[in-house]
């Protein structure tokens, strides 16, 4: 499932190629088809996230709300401008591969087969797929718009750009009334609104609840954007077993938490990459940026040796999701 920084660079997509234009959308799937009579024709305003729900602001006090889940993904083709660049779009983009920061004009390519250094602002021709999973996705060409490929839920089109959503757990027109609600159940996500009442808000709701620290990672409504990849290797860089009962962590610790929290996601939205062992450089991080392997500590090394104490590192389920760490190292 895309953690929170995948979900808010898709929202920087859209607000670079969509805000402020008209926008056709259509349901070729015919699941949506509804909802997007109720948009078709309107512009966007905005586009924003908090944690994993986006939110497309339409005109008209129409808006969109999409979760991706564990199968949803957009795909964009077109013109398609990244950081105040533009490039004609016939690659992809997603969690593992959307572009960070060029090193030495090297290519580095990830498991996926994309080169995840270097900038997606050099003129090509490119189909971009923006989600955890980017393989599978078909070169359609020069023709425009770009065939149907699948179960299209929703296909927002402008003159020049095209984002198709396929497979989504929601996607619905609400009112601005309706999203508040969305909004006000969620926890705090350190991209969106006041950074003390964030974190004071995340201190109180681990402080109060008997539950496993493990788990209140998990919970959406006690923080924003966390899933399985940041929760493992959040509580690996703290030192704290994920039993540990949330009430029983100092304030300090908790405090802690939220900062690299913040600091991670903030690295995963510039980079793309759920970059989580700090301190690495040249060949080290070239290798990290290629491999999920090489820059996590614990994430799916399950029966693999710790990379600081050698020791067996566990798998378990908690919740029925998969949790990794090390019985040594988080005491």
């Amino acid at each position: 499932m895309p953690e929170g920084h995948s979900v808010h660079r898709i929202t920087r997509q859209f607000a670079r190629n969509f805000a402020g234009r008209a926008v056709s959308a259509s349901s070729p799937q015919g699941r949506f088809a509804e909802g997007a009579a109720v948009l078709d024709g309107r512009t966007l305003l905005s586009a924003s996230a908090v944690g994993k729900q986006m939110f497309l602001e339409f005109s008209g006090d129409a808006w969109l709300r999409v979760h991706l889940g564990l199968y949803g993904a957009w795909d964009f083709a077109g013109v398609i401008a990244i950081d105040d660049t533009i490039a004609s779009a016939n690659g992809r983009m997603g969690q593992t591969n959307q572009r960070g920061t060029d090193v030495d004009g090297g290519a580095v390519f990830d498991d996926a087969g994309e080169n995840s250094l270097s900038s997606i602002g050099a003129p090509r021709r490119a189909r971009v797929r923006m989600s955890e999973q980017t393989r599978g996705l078909a070169d359609d060409g020069d023709e425009w718009p770009p065939p149907v490929v699948g179960q299209v839920r929703v296909r927002l089109l402008t003159d020049e750009t095209c984002a198709d959503l396929r497979g989504p757990t929601a996607c619905v027109v609400e009112t601005p009334d309706q999203i508040q609600a969305v909004v006000d159940r969620l926890g705090p996500d350190p991209l969106v609104g006041d950074p003390e009442e964030n974190e004071r808000r995340f201190v109180d709701a681990v402080r109060r609840r008997n539950v496993a620290i493990g788990q209140l990672l998990m919970d959406q409504a006690v923080v924003s954007g966390i899933g399985n990849v940041y929760r493992a290797e959040m509580l690996y860089r703290a030192g704290i077993d994920p039993h540990t009962p949330g009430k029983q962590l100092p304030t300090d610790v908790v405090r802690a938490l939220w900062h690299d929290w913040e600091g991670l996601l903030r690295i995963g939205v510039e980079t793309g990459q759920m970059m989580t062992i700090d301190g690495l450089a040249g060949d080290d991080w070239k290798r990290a940026m290629a491999s999920r392997d090489d820059r996590h500590w614990v994430y799916h090394r399950a029966g693999l040796p710790c990379r600081r104490c050698g020791t067996e590192i566990v798998l378990e389920e908690m919740q029925a999701r998969k949790l990794y760490w090390c019985p040594t190292c988080q005491k």
